[in-house]
């Protein structure tokens, strides 16, 4: 069995990845060993022309100072893509990653992706600088606009002028933007018509495969060879219940492990970026990656009734919706994703520094009736269930 991987090379990724957290300060990815390790297929990324893998390796949860043992398992299984972030982990993510790279002897062959909060061309310029000098190197793989929302963004010629400077420079290899609110349909959209724009990583998970204007505007993108990642593949619920039990494991794959396949089935979908936080949950994303067998029926169907048993507890971003329902200046997305960065990610401090980013006025919740905002809200969340949940945590 060469293409599929075989029982006995899936339990072996358990010995193997011991073997890597072991000798990890000394690994040397050509060893015989590490060559023997089971690879990540690839995808090509749009107009890039570059092959990266299916599995990215998200950095919002952060890397050891030292030398981190997820890095050096990650690149040999072949996902050699790192998704940074100048924000990531208190600012510690690109300095953190370089370090264990450089130890490696890593530095400038494995891929890195870094983003900028700053959505103007002097501060995507600023930005850039700062996360070369974080990141030792000279150049960026790709450089994203960070969690922008509003499609206006990408009329900004100045901002557009910085990142043709950016790439003349060598400084940038290609540019996008991610995006996790309830703007993703028109930013996609917008985007297909922008020659500047090389790859967009959005929200994308199963909850969201049959919105027709979504589908229309990954199409467009598709079309226009933008290479298109997903993330936020797992829809997790807004508040942590233990929803993920309603599921029924069928098969071999776990919730997690289908959600990802399922969003690989996607042809338009060059690859999913993961929040791996342990090297666990690494080797489970491996397992399912590597294995090149396709869900089946009973899959489908169980992902399908997780969606339904759990939609009313998993916010899509859409806050323009529920926000217009209430009068206050709060921000009803935002505040939810934190929520879920707390109770399902379990960052706390990512939870309370994203909230604390928000103007003061939108932190106040006291005396806010959120009733309207349940009622406007088209997928039934109970947003002020919710939001008292926020009071209790994020404050």
């Amino acid at each position: 069995m060469t293409d599929r991987l075989s029982r006995r090379r899936l339990l072996t990724l358990g010995g193997v990845a011991s073997t890597a957290a072991a000798v990890a300060p000394w690994l040397d990815p050509s060893e015989a060993w590490a060559k023997d390790a089971p690879k990540v297929p690839r995808r090509t990324l749009g107009k890039t022309g570059q092959k990266v893998p299916i599995l990215l390796l998200g950095g919002g949860s952060g890397f050891d100072p030292k030398f981190d043992p997820k890095i050096a398992r990650a690149i040999q299984h072949g996902v050699d893509y790192i998704d940074a972030a100048r924000v990531y982990a208190g600012g510690t993510c690109e300095t953190n990653a370089a370090t264990t790279l450089e130890r490696m002897k890593l530095l400038d062959k494995v891929w890195i992706t870094s983003k900028s909060e700053s959505h103007d061309g002097p501060g995507l310029e600023r930005n850039v600088e700062e996360s070369l000098k974080s990141l030792r190197r000279k150049s960026v793989d790709l450089y994203f606009l960070h969690g922008i929302e509003s499609p206006a963004i990408l009329d900004d010629k100045a901002l557009f002028a910085s990142v043709d400077k950016l790439k003349k420079a060598g400084k940038i290899k290609y540019f996008g933007f991610s995006c996790h609110d309830g703007t993703v349909a028109q930013l996609l959209s917008k985007a297909a018509g922008i020659s500047a724009i090389d790859a967009i990583m959005f929200r994308y998970n199963f909850r969201t495969y049959g919105d027709k204007e979504l589908n229309q505007a990954m199409d467009a993108a598709h079309k226009a060879n933008i290479g298109l990642i997903a993330m936020k593949t797992q829809g997790a619920e807004a508040s942590f219940e233990e929803a993920w039990k309603k599921f029924e494991k069928t098969g071999k794959w776990s919730k997690h492990q289908a959600v990802l396949k399922a969003v690989w089935s996607d042809a338009r979908i060059t690859a999913a970026v993961s929040h791996m936080d342990s090297l666990e949950k690494l080797q489970q994303n491996i397992a399912a990656a590597v294995d090149d067998e396709k869900l089946g029926f009973a899959d489908w169907q169980a992902i399908e009734r997780y969606a339904s048993l759990t939609r009313g507890e998993a916010c899509d971003g859409c806050g323009h919706v529920c926000n217009a329902a209430v009068s206050q200046p709060v921000n009803i997305a935002t505040t939810l994703r934190c929520v879920m960065y707390h109770d399902v990610y379990g960052d706390a401090e990512k939870a309370r520094r994203v909230f604390s980013a928000l103007p003061e006025a939108a932190r106040r919740f006291d005396g806010v009736d959120f009733g309207a905002a349940n009622r406007a809200c088209p997928h039934g969340v109970d947003v002020a269930r919710h939001m008292q949940r926020a009071r209790e945590i994020l404050a």
